[in-house]
């Protein structure tokens, strides 16, 4: 009687296997195709919203550009390897996923962790910028008129300026 190894290597169970990872590597590369369109769109459109953040927030796009640019190589390196049949390849690309996914998890932990406070961050720093609306003439006043002339901006003024008005300040 044959190994249990021995069995799996029939060619059908092998053309399954290859079919599986390719559909998954696939997907894989569709959401590093998204990762990266997000990230540019959020360079060229959110960039008004990113000025009214800290400082640390307007790197986000390319870290999303990078991460989009890096999973879209990863997963052009897995078809190549799915369909070569390397195993060292496959290895290699395997621990690249585990990786990935690991920091995938990280990241949306940290992000549901900090959720509060980058609202927060974008909610007083919109403040701030209301208070001092054309007193300087700076970066944050041109994004306030920016972001009031979306209709997404026009929604979250309105959020915003009723939560300012609930905590008594006033606005102009």
């Amino acid at each position: 009687m044959a190994s249990p190894s021995r069995r799996l290597q029939t060619k059908p169970v092998i053309t399954c296997f290859k079919s599986v990872l390719l559909i998954y590597t696939f997907i894989f590369w569709i959401t590093g195709v998204i990762l990266l369109a997000v990230g540019i769109w959020g360079k060229v459109s959110l960039e008004n919203y990113f000025s009214l953040l800290n400082e640390k927030a307007t790197n986000v796009p390319f870290v999303l550009i990078a991460t989009g640019t890096v999973i879209i190589l990863l997963g052009t390196f897995g078809c190549f390897a799915t369909c070569r049949a390397s195993a060292w390849m496959l290895k290699l690309y395997a621990m690249f996923l585990t990786l990935v996914f690991l920091v995938e998890l990280v990241a949306a932990i940290v992000g549901f962790v900090f959720r509060h406070e980058i609202k927060n961050s974008f909610k007083n720093n919109y403040e701030k910028a209301l208070k001092q609306y054309n007193s300087t003439g700076d970066y944050r006043s041109h994004a306030v008129d920016k972001i009031q002339n979306t209709l997404i901006g026009i929604f979250l003024a309105y959020c915003l300026s009723r939560a300012i008005t609930n905590n008594q300040y006033e606005i102009v």
